[in-house]
């Protein structure tokens, strides 16, 4: 009876296959309307106790309040998460999902992926997804009353997650074993990624809640940075973005994001730049990403090497200041004043290159400029060796 009742499965497969994918469709719409209620609870209830928590002014009060408002957010991102497994998963499988609801699922599983490998970076990443997905919802749905409500919870729980993954890859950085193992070039990359995401979906909700003024130092960088969001980038639109999301960053996470790190992340752009002028074939492009390269030093040496206060070795402190004192006695307004500001940059750069094999490209192009600036002086050598030829040797 066993083998005939499991040859009879066997047989009807298709059919019972029919049936469960019909009944699952049936109760869909069920779990949604339960998850999307649960939701609602939390959400108010979080809503009510960061309210509660944000606006008490009693020093006694405030442990109990805060572990009262994070007890109700931990359980608002389990009625989410609950919502992805439940509805957004079965959805997908009965194929009545949406677009939006096959990303939300596959952004789920990236983010589920980091837990065996960065658990750091999935516990912030998690909070993240759960939070943009009901954000989002919420927008879609066009809640505007409760979008306003909802903002300033959003931004200030979206701020500390932010400068926790920000935290964790400048720890990566620091960390001479994990760096062996993860590629510097890829951390790099996701703490651009990061402070882009920031910057661009953040921040505007921020700046609507306490007022543009509040930022007026970052405005202009920020305006420049929308310039990039728009059209197709080239290489050098892609490190000319970067070094404006640097900017930025120094006055938005200077703890998350310390000295050190953001001046690894400059040196990294500059070694691009460099790299894009040797590799451009042609002349106006080369100028362009040459015209970028000075934008870049500028901003290294002015925004962060004149802030920093320690220096592990004291030598380059002292040369620096003597840099400084030059770069600060040029008139920059003047063309005379620019072009000195370009001599100092390079010779200032020629100072920290190494002669070798593989900088000996944008070497050449850097005693080229100082040659067109009237700084330098190419030589003619002529000597025989089996046939005469004529080799030109640059010196100061």
């Amino acid at each position: 009876m066993e083998e005939r009742g499991l040859r009879v499965a066997k047989t009807d497969g298709a059919f019972f296959s029919k049936i469960s994918t019909t009944i699952s469709k049936l109760l869909i719409p069920t779990k949604i309307g339960i998850n999307g209620m649960l939701i609602t609870i939390k959400r108010n209830s979080v809503l009510k106790n960061y309210e509660i928590y944000t606006k008490n002014e009693e020093q006694e009060k405030e442990e109990a309040l805060q572990k009262k408002y994070e007890d109700a957010f931990i359980l608002y991102l389990e009625s989410i998460d609950k919502y992805v497994m439940d509805s957004i998963y079965k959805k997908v499988r009965a194929r009545t999902a949406t677009q939006f609801e096959e990303e939300a699922l596959s952004k789920y599983y990236t983010v589920i992926h980091l837990k065996e490998t960065q658990y750091l970076e999935y516990k912030y990443r998690k909070q993240k997804y759960l939070l943009d997905l009901d954000y989002i919802s919420l927008k879609n749905e066009g809640k505007e009353k409760l979008l306003a409500r909802y903002n300033p919870f959003y931004v200030s729980k979206m701020e500390g997650i932010y400068k926790g993954i920000l935290k964790n890859y400048s720890i990566q950085l620091a960390d001479k074993i994990s760096s062996n193992i993860i590629d510097k070039d890829s951390i790099y990359d996701s703490i651009f990624d990061t402070l882009e995401d920031y910057i661009a979906n953040i921040l505007p909700i921020k700046m609507s809640i306490e007022g543009k003024e509040k930022y007026e130092d970052i405005l202009d960088g920020y305006d420049k940075f929308n310039t990039f969001l728009v059209g197709k980038l080239d290489t050098r639109d892609k490190i000319e973005k970067k070094m404006y999301l640097l900017a930025i960053s120094r006055k938005l996470f200077t703890h998350s994001l310390p000295l050190v790190v953001a001046e690894q992340c400059y040196e990294k752009l500059i070694k691009e730049a460099r790299h894009l002028i040797i590799s451009s074939k042609i002349d106006k492009k080369k100028e362009k990403a040459y015209e970028m390269l000075i934008t870049l030093i500028e901003e290294y040496n002015v925004r962060l090497l004149s802030t920093k206060i320690y220096w592990e070795v004291p030598a380059q402190r002292e040369d620096y200041k003597k840099f400084w004192d030059e770069y600060k006695a040029i008139d920059k307004e003047t063309e005379e004043g620019q072009a000195k500001k370009e001599i100092l940059f390079i010779k200032e750069e020629l100072k920290h290159i190494e002669n070798n094999l593989q900088n000996k490209h944008i070497i050449k192009f850097y005693k080229d400029k100082l040659v067109e600036f009237g700084v330098m002086k190419k030589l003619k050598n002529s000597y025989s060796k089996g046939k005469n030829y004529t080799k030109r040797k640059v010196v100061v």
